[in-house]
């Protein structure tokens, strides 16, 4: 099995206010992984994402990043290895126009102006931003185009993970699956390791290999999506429920269904299996 990217031991976090956001948090992330951490608001998942591309320092344990503990790695080290996109695109773009906003990180870490226009069209072509919005004010475009610049500059630095909070948040089903189509594209044909915080079940259900279930600062349960989803006592304490046709496969076991089916296209296959129909 191929070493972990990243390595948490023993992770806690307090905020000033004496809150303990993260208790005992052991976990490692490989790459090439496609992750949806989950639970529900206050359960540390957000506050786990913003340490490990080290927004925030452990108030005690371990990050490990690629070699590096994030209590020694600047900002800049961290980012370039953990990209960090959040839910509300609105708030980390703030540059005039979208090429500009692409740009900035590189330009940050001081790259020579050719590199910066070669990782800015490189991520431009990831995205697929048209070049009529090059020149565009970011808040002009839709939220969809907007997350896609926000991923973009993350981009720029190119770092192997990249974390998006709430992907799916404020955008009806057509936009849900474009985005969630693109961040598997670059988990499977870019090679990026991509967590997803999440409450939507159903995208966990068709986009996730693997779910991290928090609650109480606590993980829950950590595996593939299948056995998470079968695990419904530890579901009932995150406050969340597998996808509705998941747990139609678990009311019909008696039938010969599978309690880990996780989407539509899943339960139609099994179900032609059981009925002998090819």
């Amino acid at each position: 099995m191929e070493e972990a990217y990243i390595q948490v031991k023993n992770l806690d976090y307090e905020y000033q206010d004496g809150t303990r956001a993260l208790i005992g948090i052991n976990m490692e992330v490989r790459k090439g992984e496609f992750i949806a951490l989950i639970g529900q608001n206050g359960s540390g998942k957000t506050t786990l994402s913003k340490c490990l591309n080290g927004l925030y320092k452990p108030t005690s344990g371990d990050i490990i990043v690629d070699g590096l503990n994030s209590k020694q790695g600047s900002i800049i080290q961290m980012v370039r290895r953990v990209g960090y996109v959040f839910q509300n695109p609105d708030h980390q773009l703030f540059n005039s126009n979208c090429w500009d906003e692409i740009a900035y990180g590189p330009r940050n870490i001081q790259l020579p102006e050719d590199e910066v226009k070669e990782r800015v069209e490189e991520a431009i072509q990831v995205v697929g931003l048209e070049k009529r919005f090059f020149d565009e004010h970011p808040f002009f475009l839709s939220k969809g185009l907007r997350q896609r610049v926000a991923i973009a500059s993350i981009l720029a630095l190119r770092p192997q993970v990249i974390i998006v909070d709430e992907p799916t948040t404020g955008q009806d089903a057509k936009q849900s699956l474009e985005i969630m189509d693109f961040l598997k594209m670059l988990n499977e044909e870019h090679g990026h390791t991509i967590i997803i915080i999440t409450h939507d079940m159903p995208i966990v259900g068709r986009y996730a290999r693997r779910i991290i279930a928090m609650a109480e600062a606590r993980i829950m349960a950590d595996g593939p999506a299948k056995e998470v989803f079968a695990r419904t006592d530890i579901l009932e304490k995150t406050f969340l429920m597998p996808p509705q046709i998941t747990q139609l496969a678990q009311a019909s076991i008696s039938l010969g269904f599978d309690p880990g089916i996780l989407t539509v296209e899943e339960m139609v296959e099994k179900f032609k299996q059981l009925a002998g129909v090819s």
